[in-house]
């Protein structure tokens, strides 16, 4: 097996020794700088409005210094005035300047604080709002998908499950680059930033709770860490892991992986297939690309179809789940389709027609 040694191991984990964070996906409609920055404006905009209204008025107003009020005292006074802080160094003695104080200024001032003390009252209350969300999110959070790596595997792999019916909500994507799990939330996915490897991480996915795994990491070693830690946490759950190395699987299995994909090798035979014959290395990669075309999904057996052999059946019919053994459509083991079978067809993929494999993990040797 191609692993690198123990230190490579331990440099990795280190590199990884992040705060370990979890962001809900939101629909951001503006920046936040962008948005603190229109108040700021917007605030300065009153200012110079008030400060102007003071000033084109000048002669209704007094100052205590020299009895005459100019451009400057007019911004002076219009920040002390809008700040509440009202010294009184500068006050409005004729009638209209004394009017032009309550049906205009003091409408400014009250607007003025309602920008500063929303944009600071929001400030302060955003971490609770977090915390609220993020609490309720974790309460709600049961049989759900944690994908672990959000590269072309990892992305492939959530479009393919949430094409036949799973919700993004259901899914929670575990990365350690920052950068990618903004790029999830955006897409509408939960997400953890870590290192999956470490039972805290993948605790805040809750992992425990998961009713799938899927484990799309850049290397292999990665892999069979993240394999370990999260059958250590979640005995039940459905791990399905993608491997470089096809010598490496065996580990992936015997680590606690339920399937293994191997993407080279894979990549390789639809390669090769599509050398030897290019229409069915079109028929296979329509297969593997779900929600178009012709589709692989897994169903139970109806009561029409019992006593029924494979071939007897409406769809094209490839295996028979019976207990844990996948049975081949022609294999006379099966005789006839029993009511507690699964069935792999191949179906037309359509609106109408597509069917959400079952969320029950297959039972164990």
């Amino acid at each position: 097996m191609k692993l690198p040694g123990h230190d490579a191991i331990a440099r990795q984990a280190d590199e990884h020794l992040v705060t370990h964070k979890v962001k809900l996906p939101r629909k951001i409609v503006e920046h936040p700088f962008r948005q603190v920055a229109k108040r700021v404006l917007i605030a300065l905009l009153v200012l110079a409005a008030t400060a102007l209204i003071v000033y084109a008025d000048h002669d209704g107003y007094t100052d205590n210094s020299d009895q005459s009020v100019d451009f400057l005292d007019a911004w002076y006074y219009a920040t002390v005035t809008l700040s509440t802080t009202g010294y009184g160094d500068i006050t409005p003695v004729s009638d209209a300047a004394r009017l032009t104080n309550i049906f205009v200024i003091t409408p400014l001032r009250v607007l003025f604080l309602i920008i500063l003390v929303g944009t600071t009252l929001e400030v302060l209350t955003e971490r609770t709002r977090e915390e609220w969300r993020l609490n309720r999110w974790r309460s709600t959070l049961r049989d759900h998908t944690v994908v672990v790596g959000f590269g072309t595997k990892g992305r492939s792999a959530i479009q393919t499950v949430c094409a036949t019916g799973l919700k993004k909500e259901q899914v929670v994507v575990v990365d350690p680059s920052s950068k990618v799990i903004d790029a999830a939330t955006a897409e509408g996915y939960a997400g953890v930033i870590g290192d999956a490897t470490r039972s805290e991480v993948l605790k805040r996915a809750e992992v425990h709770r998961a009713r799938k795994i899927i484990i799309a990491t850049q290397r292999d070693d990665t892999a069979v860490l993240v394999t370990l830690t999260a059958r250590q946490l979640n005995k039940a759950a459905k791990i399905v892991a993608a491997v470089r190395e096809e010598e490496n699987a065996p580990l992936l299995k015997q680590s606690g992986a339920d399937a293994v994909i191997t993407s080279a090798s894979a990549a390789g035979r639809l390669l090769g297939l599509s050398v030897l014959s290019p229409a069915a290395g079109m028929v296979m990669e329509d297969l593997i690309q779900q929600g178009s075309g012709l589709d692989i999904v897994e169903r139970p057996v109806i009561k029409a179809e019992v006593g029924r052999k494979p071939r007897e059946t409406d769809d094209l019919v490839v295996s028979v789940l019976r207990g844990h053994r996948v049975l081949g459509y022609d294999d006379p083991a099966i005789g006839t389709l029993a009511l507690t079978d699964r069935l792999i067809t191949i179906v037309r993929a359509t609106p109408g027609t597509q069917v959400a494999p079952d969320a029950r993990p297959l039972p164990q040797d």
